[in-house]
């Protein structure tokens, strides 16, 4: 039931917990770590099972965490646990009595849960007896004697649960801790509040929504040493909020840590390089509230004034940043600590756990590279399944070979091509570090993906990123070469004399993707791989001969503004409502659909009943035929539709048929109708092109006859600009349906447990797979775990660095008359404030922003609705920081006077990469 923590090691998950685990770990690497010991899952599952918690559990329901915890409350210890409590803790007050621990050192201990938002303080009854918890949760312990009549040896009582501390999850603070507990019935009685913790509303909230099952956690308790902490605090061995790897980030304050875990204190604030020592930032915060352990037990909080000065000195945080060091390399991976620093000048660890916010970096080459995410720039901001991924890199394989640079291997896609955390990224150092690059990469980048342009323009000033290719010849070259092979001149001159033509020939290009991926029923999986990849890698140079005409479009239309003398600005009503644009045509068939069919019982059935009648057949007629003829056409688009492991709109028809029930529900005849929108949309085009051409007149009448000219082109070519991602996204459909019969295989094989877990696969693997090699249910089962976590990730960077920093959330400047604070979890939103004082009873419609003094986990049920959050006080790693930055929810911290200088129900903006809270006036 009980285990010294040297006996402890990282894989002793399920019977120590992740506090535990991790802290056995730091034992056996040699890290200064207080002694202790740790009552096992063993212990709680028993008392647990006395309790009759699976019963609870079985029976769900409001007031689950209520029920379980009163139960658990209210359940004897049973005597041979007790007894193995009291023996442990006995055992250390005799080893702090003799000085030194099993290893001869001097048994020094320490205690600082970081993550425990609610740190219990356990404090001393006025009365000088032990006290019970009292309504907001504070819990009075006076100190106890042992069976001897000796004041025990102070420890502190921390939860440690088999779902802590993880990889993915830190679960910050969802379990209580109790610090500065004396005496071996306090110490008994604080186990059993810990085992009680397990169930409170907050971490019962935080399990759901990390889609951990509450029947398969359980419990331990670690009781360790406290340290005299003369100062303590957190530290991150990357920068959380930047994303920097190898810089340190700490935050400190006199006295016990949880005053600057739980954002009670201002604290002092360091950043630090954990490999060369160098101290980059120096802040000083107010640290206005001391807590410290007294003698006997308990603890008190003391407000003080202003404090100036720091409370480390730079010897001390270059020793905090080699020890960061020490413990990153141990696990391979940044890491989210505690350290105290004892009243000897001791610097001791009291936990360590993966920081589970920070985006994983890509594999790339050697030296800092820059990665833009193409996630971002598709607005698909979850994860891509492994297939999808496969798949684009043969679309990315083919589309090098069209510039001339094929990759060795199609299946890995060209070198520029990158993975982190199931989404793809383009390694764009090369153009960065280019004359030619620089001068073209903004340009392109306008286009598409706008707010990246500020980013790579101050990119471009970083020395380490300084020019290296300053010949234009490669590009131009490659360029010469794509024109040739996609014979871009004869295409422009078929868009300027016969766009009949060229659209014709568009249309042609359909119908022979169409039949080149049709495969006849007899075709073995074998046979459907080879194909699907045939297929994607020669889609890329066929879609693509598409865009020479609309680029052409575009052409014209920035020519005509020039000759009309017309800026681009004023003249973009022009390219409004243009016709051979497959998307717009689309959203236009849908709403004249909905005017041909029956009303009912669109107007009256939820949409799974829709979904249900339509696969069943059993619409009234007229909307069968028409959705199924829909469908036919443009059944193979969807949600995220790049990745073709995302089911189409003819599989799960549900979103289509929702848009149906809203297009009934209104007035054919409103000014809001699609029809109508786009009626006006053509007729402000009208005007637009008039008046371009009135003004081109004014300057001679040739010129007005050529921009009637090219802007009668420029609206009959520009359309086209979506049609390559309408092809694209057919071949992937089209392959998609093939994967799904290959999985069908596999199934009656006994190789797979559903088709759709080919997606999980990539084509090697499958390849594999389909001659009869067995072993994949894991490799499946272990891919979707990681793809199911990746969809909840709330923050996805737009250009990273592989270093890991994000440029986003490393710049900016304050806007005039921003509220400034502390950045903590990089985002902007919009929304409106909610001040709130007292989270019980409080209430956040959803996407307000939070603004309150501090938080702890009692507050963590309102940021599952929150937009946004400012907090008056805490660091970059107090817990509302933490929790922010898990739930992707831009926040900024330390802000002096939040809820006073923020009117209630004001428009604000939070910047949590710049630390600004802006309010609309």
């Amino acid at each position: 039931m009980v285990l010294d923590l040297s006996e402890v090691h990282g894989g002793m998950l399920a019977e120590a917990g992740g506090k535990a685990a991790n802290l056995g770990e730091l034992i056996r690497a040699g890290l200064p770590v207080p002694p202790g010991w740790v009552v096992t899952t063993d212990a709680y599952r028993r008392v647990a099972a006395q309790a009759g918690l699976d019963e609870l559990i079985a029976e769900g329901g409001d007031g689950l965490a209520t029920r379980a915890r009163e139960r658990l409350l209210a359940t004897p210890v049973p005597s041979d646990i007790a007894h193995a409590i009291t023996t442990a803790y006995e055992s250390l007050s005799t080893r702090k009595t003799t000085g030194t621990d099993e290893n001869g050192a001097p048994a020094k201990s320490g205690e600082m849960d970081r993550t425990g938002a609610l740190a219990k303080t356990v404090e001393t009854a006025s009365n000088g007896k032990p006290g019970e918890m009292d309504g907001v949760g504070s819990t009075t312990k006076s100190g106890e004697t042992d069976g001897n009549g000796a004041v025990g040896v102070p420890v502190a009582v921390r939860s440690s649960a088999t779902a802590e501390d993880l990889p993915h999850a830190s679960f910050a603070g969802q379990q209580d801790t109790y610090l500065n507990v004396t005496g071996a019935q306090a110490v008994l009685d604080a186990v059993r509040r810990c085992w009680a913790s397990l169930w409170t509303d907050r971490a019962v909230a935080y399990r759901e929504a990390n889609g951990v099952d509450h029947g398969g956690v359980s419990l331990a308790v670690v009781v360790q040493e406290m340290v005299d902490a003369r100062v303590a605090g957190v530290m991150f061995t990357a920068n959380p909020v930047t994303g920097t790897r190898h810089e340190a980030v700490i935050d400190a304050a006199p006295g016990l840590g949880e005053a600057v875990v739980s954002g009670a204190v201002n604290p002092d604030r360091f950043v630090a390089g954990t490999r060369t020592g160098e101290i980059r930032e120096r802040q000083a915060g107010d640290k206005r509230l001391l807590i410290r352990a007294l003698p006997g037990g308990g603890t008190e909080r003391l407000d003080l004034s202003p404090q100036d000065g720091l409370c480390l000195t730079d010897d001390q945080v270059r020793e905090l940043a080699a020890l960061g060091a020490k413990v990153e390399d141990h696990y391979g991976a940044p890491q989210d600590t505690e350290w105290a620093i004892d009243t000897g000048g001791r610097l001791w660890l009291t936990q360590s756990r993966p920081i589970t916010t920070l985006y994983p970096l890509p594999e790339g080459g050697d030296g800092l590279r820059v990665y833009m995410s193409v996630n971002v720039a598709q607005g698909v901001m979850g994860p891509i399944t492994p297939l999808g991924i496969a798949a684009i890199r043969l679309l990315a394989a083919g589309a090098a070979g069209a510039f001339g640079r094929p990759p060795a291997d199609p299946r890995q896609g060209p070198p520029v091509l990158a993975e982190a955390g199931h989404r793809l990224w383009i390694d764009i150092t090369t153009p960065l570090r280019s004359r030619a690059g620089r001068a073209i990469l903004p340009r392109v980048l306008q286009v598409g993906e706008a707010r990246a342009v500020s980013l790579v323009q101050e990119l471009a000033e970083d020395p380490r990123l300084s020019v290296v290719h300053t010949s234009r010849r490669p590009l131009v070259r490659a360029v010469a070469r794509f024109g040739r092979r996609q014979r871009v001149p004869a295409k422009v001159l078929r868009a300027l004399t016969r766009p009949g033509r060229a659209l014709a020939y568009t249309r042609k290009l359909g119908e022979d993707l169409g039949t080149h991926l049709r495969l006849p029923e007899t075709a073995t999986p074998a046979e459907r791989l080879r194909h699907a990849e045939r297929m994607l890698a020669t889609a890329f140079p066929a879609i693509v001969s598409i865009m020479p005409l609309a680029l052409t479009g575009y052409g014209l239309y920035a020519l005509a503004a020039r000759l009309s003398g017309t800026p681009l600005g004023e003249l973009q009503d022009v390219l409004r409502s243009v016709p051979n644009n497959p998307t717009t045509e689309m959203d236009l068939e849908l709403w004249r659909l909905s005017t041909r069919i029956e009303p009912e019982p669109f107007r009256e059935e939820p949409v799974d009943e829709l979904v249900r009648r339509f696969r069943a057949g059993a619409l009234p007629p007229a909307a069968q035929r028409e959705i199924e003829a829909f469908l036919e056409v443009y059944g193979h688009r969807g949600v995220a539709e790049i990745d073709l492991g995302v089911p189409r709109w003819s599989e799960e028809p549900g979103h289509i048929l929702g848009a149906l029930a809203n297009y009934l529900r209104m007035d054919p005849d409103a000014d809001l109708a699609p029809a109508a929108q786009f009626a006006r949309g053509e007729e402000a085009a009208r005007r637009a092109v008039a008046e371009a051409v009135a003004a081109a007149r004014r300057r001679g009448r040739v010129r007005a006859a050529l921009v009637r000219f090219a802007l009668g082109r420029a609206r009959r070519l520009v359309g086209l600009r979506e049609l390559p991602k309408f092809y694209l996204v057919k071949v992937l459909a089209g392959v998609r349906a093939s994967m799904l019969e290959v999985g069908g295989h596999l199934v009656r094989e006994g190789m797979l447990d559903d088709p759709r877990d080919v997606f999980f696969l990539d084509f090697a693997e499958l390849e594999s797979a389909v001659a009869g090699k067995g072993g994949w249910r894991e490799t499946v089962a272990a891919r979707r775990a990681v793809h199911e976590r990746e969809r909840r990730r709330g923050h996805v960077p737009r250009i990273m660095l592989s270093d890991g920093t994000e440029p986003e959330a490393a710049a900016g400047a304050a806007p005039d008359g921003a509220i400034t604070g502390t950045p903590a979890s990089s985002g902007t939103v919009t929304g409106t404030a909610r001040v709130v004082l007292d989270p019980v009873g409080a209430h956040l419609e959803p996407g307000e922003i939070l603004v309150c003094p501090s938080t702890d986990p009692g507050w963590t049920p309102l940021f599952l609705t929150a937009g946004g959050l400012v907090m008056e006080m805490g660091g970059a790693m107090s817990h509302g920081a933490v929790v922010a930055r898990e739930y992707g929810i831009p926040a900024v911290v330390g802000v002096p006077d939040a809820t006073r200088r923020i009117p209630p129900g004001a428009q604000v903006t939070v910047n949590g990469a710049a630390g600004t809270v802006t309010v609309e006036t």
